[in-house]
Parts: C-alpha cells; structure tokens; sequence
C-alpha cells in the first residue's frame, strides 16, 4: 500500500514566551529574544504520537524538522526486512537539511517513539533564515559535522566487530547522575533498538550487559536504570571501539 503522509494536529493558536519551540534549540538558541520570535513565526508547531510514521523514503518532505520535545526514530528497511536504526533524535536535534541542501528525497524513515512535538520549517523560509541569521546555518554545518564523525565511528567500531566496545562507548555517552562515586543512567530505548543502534542483535545486547553485570562494572536496576559502577574499566572497554 503506497505511503501517506500522516494526518497532522498542528498548532494555531498563539504561542507564549516559555513556549516558543525554537527557544531551546541549539541552531537558534544565541538568537535574540525577538530573533527567536521572529524563527517562530516562519515554523509550523507539529505533534505527532507514539508510533507515528513522520514520513517515508520518497516522500515529499522538502523540510526541516526540529525536535522540540520527545524522540524520533530515523532509519533504514534493509533488503531482507530488517530494521537498521541510524539514529535517535532528541529536543534540539533536526533532520531534513540534506535536503535543503541537496534538493533530494530522503531515503529513511521518521518514526515518533513517544508523544511529542516538532518545528517544522519550509525549506524556502530555512534558505530566508541562513541569509538572514548566517550563524544559523554554521551551527548546522558543525551540528552535520559531528554527525558525520559519530557515524564514522560507529562505522568503524562495527567493523572491528567489538560489541562490548560498542556497549561500552553507548553507555558512557548517556546523560548520568553522579552518586556515591558510580553514574546513574537511563536507556532511553527500548534494548531492541539500542542493538539495532549498535548494529548488533539484542540477544548479543543482553549477554553483554549480563556479562557488564557480572564483572561488578554495571549493576542493571529495574525498568531502564542502569549504575556505572567501574567507568573506568568500561573506558578501557571503549577504547576497542575506536
């Protein structure tokens, strides 16, 4: 059955000052206050809800999104069916300036992990932006920059086939709370699609963390909560990746 795009609830009424979606964005976040405004007025406010198809390979998704709050889902259906997710977006994160640029269609899916909202800019209001605010559009040439070193190194960690490097690099790099001399972090995934992150399987995922845990380098809570009891072996651990 041919793709649809998804019927939207954008957002007319006005928006407040604590509300702008573009205020905690990292592109616009050193704009002025009446900058900021100023972005707002060219963005659609968008939400979409958990499990929502954004968009699909080939469609007409000539835009940018700014995630504003939850988390979208970017990936690839490969040949055999298998799900390869390429990255997690979070508040602050884009996609589509590929597309700005290249003029193309895009080759992945945009999928909504949970309830939440974006900015959606046309591309003929983002080229009115970067002429207009031109650190904007360097913000985003060093936000792809980083982007395209991260996928580097994940490249280059799946080559050397190290999962326990790959694991180890995943969970250093999460946000964590620093208590009694261990961090306290939170998977933000569902451990299927950290494997597929990783470009391992989930049953490798398990062993590894089971493995983490029975070194005392890890202790694994209940739901998603996971203690770093020894970074300093998982840095040695991650190490491998490079």
């Amino acid at each position: 059955m041919p793709h649809t795009e998804p019927a939207r609830r954008d957002r007319s009424d006005p928006v407040g000052p604590d509300e702008l979606c573009v205020a905690g964005v990292p592109l616009f976040a050193p704009l002025s206050y009446v900058e900021q405004l100023n972005v707002a007025s060219l963005a659609r406010p968008v939400t979409v809800q958990r499990g929502e198809q954004i968009y699909a390979p080939g469609s007409r998704a000539a835009q940018l999104m700014v995630v504003h709050t939850g988390q979208v889902k970017i990936s690839r259906i490969s040949a055999d069916g298998h799900e390869q997710i390429v990255r997690v977006l979070g508040p602050g994160d884009f996609v589509g300036e590929s597309a700005f640029v290249t003029g193309a269609r895009p080759d992945h899916f945009a999928s909504a992990l949970e309830d939440g909202s974006m900015c959606v800019f046309r591309h003929a209001d983002l080229g009115r932006l970067v002429r207009e605010h031109p650190g904007v559009g360097m913000r985003m040439l060093q936000a792809v920059g980083q982007r395209l070193e991260e996928t580097e190194q994940r490249l280059a960690a799946a080559v050397s086939g190290n999962v326990a490097a790959r694991v180890a690099d995943y969970l250093l790099g999460l946000p964590g709370e620093h208590v009694d001399g261990t961090v306290l972090v939170t998977l933000p995934l569902a451990k299927k699609d950290i494997a597929s992150l990783l470009d391992t399987t989930p049953e490798s995922l398990s062993r590894q963390l089971r493995r983490l845990s029975q070194a005392g380098v890890i202790q694994q809570r209940g739901g998603r909560t996971v203690v770093l009891a020894d970074v300093d072996a998982l840095l040695d651990l991650s190490a491998g990746a490079g």
